[in-house]
């Protein structure tokens, strides 16, 4: 009996060592499946925080695109500005120089027919060297001088081909010894005021 009870006793302790090696292995099975799972969950969230990450890249060079071509947008905005800011500036300068230049023109053209006025009396005086006559052109000649010192300049014709720039032709006449297109003669001298036609020379021309 009493070897029987060892027997059975040494079972019984078998079985313990067992169910606790039972236990340990599924404790350490246990603990494996949770390191497994913490691993799982820590691939998960570096895994979403690498798509946020990419995501956030993503945006910033979008943003950053979006900004560089605001900022060419503003550029070229600027960039036309200042032309039209420089031709603005050029046209009122131009403008200026004009306003100066041509301030006389009325007042030179209102003068223009007192000289031609002058000159036909010269023409048409009897005797042209008694002191009226010479009175006249000292007259003439002074006006033409002010006015010259002004920019006022004659316009020749006479003999020069016709140039409807210049020139109005008032007449047209066949001509034996002249070309066509010859001014054959002038009725009215015409005048230019630095580099602008005041008055066309009024010419006959050869045809």
């Amino acid at each position: 009996m009493g070897k029987l009870e060892d027997s059975e006793e040494n079972e019984i302790k078998d079985e313990k060592v067992n169910v606790k090696l039972d236990d340990e292995k599924n404790e350490n099975l246990k603990d494996e499946s949770e390191e497994l799972k913490d691993e799982e969950v820590k691939e998960k969230e570096n895994s979403e925080n690498e798509t946020t990450e990419e995501t956030k890249l993503l945006e910033l060079e979008e943003e950053l695109k979006s900004k560089d071509q605001e900022i060419e947008n503003l550029n070229d905005s600027f960039l036309r500005l200042q032309a039209d800011f420089m031709n603005y500036k050029k046209r009122a300068e131009k403008d200026k120089i004009d306003t100066i230049a041509y301030a006389n023109e009325k007042l030179i053209c209102d003068l223009l027919p007192v000289i031609d006025n002058l000159e036909r009396a010269l023409k048409t005086s009897e005797d042209g060297e008694n002191s009226f006559w010479e009175g006249t052109k000292l007259i003439r000649d002074q006006l033409v001088k002010i006015l010259v010192d002004n920019g006022l300049e004659e316009i020749e014709a006479l003999g020069k081909d016709f140039d409807p720039n210049y020139h109005h032709a008032a007449l047209m006449e066949e001509s034996e010894d002249k070309d066509e297109g010859v001014i054959l003669e002038i009725f009215q001298k015409g005048y230019m005021l630095k580099d602008k036609v005041i008055r066309p020379s009024m010419v006959k021309v050869a045809k």
